[in-house]
């Protein structure tokens, strides 16, 4: 006995199944977003204001170990030169 929802049914409870999980998703995205967890407003600048994308990756590569001091002050003089 079909209970009245047909032979084809079984595709639309997966189709609102996943739309009711990507609005959920998204309702999430928009909540975070508005909320600006992970801004900083107004207040003082962080530790890496004024510092280029460049800059920022030679300090997690000696961070990391990858870079030796000497290797570290020598790319940063290489980089305040080329500005």
């Amino acid at each position: 006995m079909m209970w009245g929802y047909g032979s084809n049914m079984g595709w639309m409870m997966w189709l609102w199944g996943i739309l009711l999980l990507a609005g959920i998703a998204l309702l999430v995205l928009v909540a975070v977003r508005l909320s600006g967890t992970g801004r900083t407003h107004g207040g003082p600048p962080g530790p890496d204001a004024g510092r280029t994308r460049a800059q920022q990756i030679l300090d997690e590569r000696f961070a990391r170990g990858e870079l030796t001091a000497e290797e570290y002050h020598e790319r940063l003089r290489v980089l305040g030169e080329d500005h």
